[in-house]
């Protein structure tokens, strides 16, 4: 017998996939499948009945179907216990410095007259011999420049003294920093990380994951920004 299943059915059970239809909907659809089969088999010819092929072919739709929407409630539930997880550990980040990409350094003045500035980082993906730092201000103009010596690979922090190159403590306010690293005569790749503390936690919402709120200055970044926690 060459009559099969409404192809109609088949297309709405399959289109868009499970998450463009509710359970409602979808046992209404599986409902109408199977009375369909049930009518085909009731009226089939007796001469000339269903081949077995045929009907397994179609019942092993609906229950791929079935078991594709099945899995796709157990993935639901365990990315919602994974963004569950993601932003309580997030939340223990709270209050705490962080390295992310950037190169900006702040400098401040407390009461008694002392200045302090924010640490900031270089990541490496190989070990470098000397890594020179140049320090500018708003307008560009570079205040001091100078050589940490060798770095490690990774991830590592630093804190510039504050001061200009010739000894004088520099003003308040935001700098910018740039590292230079070599291995012999090879210049490598070398990403510049500024300190940021983090004041609050934004839950994922659909569009992306855990947010960690920075401030104004430097906005909301994810946990994969993270390089290093001080």
């Amino acid at each position: 017998m060459s009559t099969t299943i409404d192809a109609n059915v088949v297309t709405r059970l399959n289109q868009g996939g499970p998450s463009g239809r509710d359970a409602s909907q979808s046992a209404e659809l599986r409902n109408n499948f199977m009375t369909l089969l049930i009518a085909q088999m009731q009226n089939q010819d007796p001469l000339d009945p269903m081949d077995n092929h045929e009907m397994t072919t179609q019942l092993a739709q609906i229950n791929t179907v079935s078991g594709i929407e099945d899995l796709n409630k157990t993935l639901k539930g365990i990315t919602s216990q994974m963004d569950a997880g993601q932003t309580l550990q997030a939340t223990g980040l709270i209050g705490k410095g962080v390295l992310v990409p950037g190169d900006r350094v702040l400098m401040e003045t407390d009461a008694d007259g002392n200045t302090h500035t924010t640490p900031f980082g270089i990541e490496l993906g190989q070990a470098a011999d000397n890594v020179r730092v140049t320090i500018t201000n708003a307008s560009g103009q570079v205040v001091n420049r100078y050589n940490i010596g060798s770095v490690k690979a990774g991830v590592e922090s630093f804190t510039w003294d504050g001061r200009t190159t010739e000894g004088e403590a520099a003003a308040p306010g935001s700098y910018r920093v740039r590292v230079e690293a070599t291995s012999g005569d090879k210049t490598l790749n070398a990403s510049t990380l500024n300190y940021a503390v983090v004041g609050g936690v934004t839950p994922p919402d659909g569009n992306g994951g855990v947010k960690l709120d920075l401030g104004a200055i430097y906005g909301q970044v994810g946990l994969g920004d993270i390089k290093q926690i001080l």
